[in-house]
């Protein structure tokens, strides 16, 4: 990663100052603070999104930079689990009104939230339409690595993964090797339930404990994961994130 990437949490005012002159975008890295099961640590979301978003500050540089970043988000389907921490939809949306305001005084007016948590989406979805209209900027938002979904398909053998499992696994092999527990990797421990009707592709979707699904708190099969699928993973996903930033800050 460049040293030269504005990365906000680590800049002085004047450095700051002088890096506005040419910043066209602030990426807001969002993450989520919840059990991933025996071989990741909780702050697992957080720390990935973080790590994307420098890569692809840096890629930006000198046209992108980076807030500090959102460590909590929507994890109400893990709160059974010990160490979860939740926010509520809206407290999410305030949070990021307050840090869009803060910004924008500086003269920022396009912004990508970087989310690498599945349960923020819905919410995104509302708080990119509301705070677009209310604040009057750009706000876009992306899943860290959802843009490389083909290379999963070709390289995730798991039917169900996504959580814990052999692709975000192997992520974070790649990107923070010190979020997982190696000599503790599981296979999900899945048990049936009414949550297999309420998946995305079905005629309904609704609310279900993330135990009704798994007991041990993941998906996959982690056990599979290889630094070597994360990296072709991630930088897949950080090319076509590259190209889509640029072409809405470049208009």
């Amino acid at each position: 990663m460049s040293r030269s990437a504005y990365l906000l949490t680590r800049m002085t005012w004047p450095e700051v100052e002088q890096a506005l002159k040419t910043v066209k975008i602030a990426i807001i890295p969002l993450g989520a603070h919840e059990q991933h099961g025996p071989h990741m640590v909780e702050s697992c979301d957080a720390v990935l999104a973080e790590e994307m978003g420098a890569r692809l500050t840096a890629a930006l540089h000198p046209a992108a930079l980076m807030t500090p970043t959102i460590n909590m988000g929507i994890s109400s389907q893990h709160s059974h689990f010990p160490g979860t921490i939740s926010l509520e939809p809206s407290t999410l949306i305030a949070i990021l009104r307050d840090m869009i305001k803060s910004l924008k005084q500086h003269g920022i007016s396009k912004f990508l939230i970087l989310n690498s948590h599945g349960g923020n989406q819905s919410t995104l979805g509302v708080a990119v339409d509301t705070l677009t209209r209310e604040l009057e900027v750009e706000l876009y938002f992306a899943k860290t690595t959802a843009s490389a979904k083909d290379v999963m398909d070709r390289r995730i053998e798991s039917k169900l993964y996504g959580h814990s499992c052999d692709r975000e696994v192997s992520e974070a092999l790649y990107l923070a090797p010190h979020l997982v527990r190696t000599d503790k990797l599981e296979k999900a421990d899945i048990q049936e339930g009414r949550w297999r009707k309420l998946r995305p592709g079905n005629p309904l979707q609704g609310f279900y404990y993330y135990e009704e699904m798994t007991r041990n708190g993941c998906l996959g099969d982690a056990t599979r994961a290889t630094r070597e699928i994360g990296q072709e993973i991630v930088e897949t996903a950080l090319e076509r994130l590259v190209n889509a930033v640029n072409e809405v800050i470049h208009v």
